[in-house]
């Protein structure tokens, strides 16, 4: 039986949005590293870029906004992460790779859990986090 949304909840779309000052780093490391599309994009709009990545027709996606005068905002603690479960370790391998040749090493996670389970973590532009999780890796009650 495939689960369904929390009726009353009716969410039709989930997109998380951060501010950068690294929009076109960040757009590349995405879609040209991680592998995502570039879904839409917008210039100047009240003084901000943004561009929205993520998968065509699936309701998940990731905002990245600039503004002309800049962000405020630091980076983010070493456990603040975006967690991609993906079964073919193979392609994990091959993502991490090109990271890696486009200047994008792994790092070691700050939780030990990560690396014991098999999971890559690399730091994008900005320094936050990304996880690379092998479904091989992950329990049960995990899914």
């Amino acid at each position: 039986m495939k689960p369904e949304w929390p009726e009353n909840l009716p969410v039709a779309q989930v997109r998380l949005a951060r501010p950068t000052d690294k929009l076109r780093e960040v757009e590349r490391f995405y879609c040209e590293g991680i592998g995502l599309k570039k879904l839409d994009s917008f210039e100047n709009h009240q003084g901000y870029d943004g561009v929205m990545i993520g998968l065509p027709g699936f309701p998940y996606h990731l905002e990245f906004t600039q503004h002309v005068n800049g962000s405020p905002c630091p980076a983010p603690t070493r456990d603040n992460l975006l967690v991609l479960y993906i079964p073919d370790e193979a392609r994990i391998r091959q993502i991490v790779q090109r990271l890696e040749q486009m200047g994008y090493p792994e790092v070691v996670p700050e939780n030990p859990y990560w690396k014991e389970k098999g999971a890559v973590t690399v730091e994008d532009p900005d320094g936050w986090r990304l996880v690379l999780m092998p479904t091989a890796g992950i329990g049960a009650g995990e899914k």
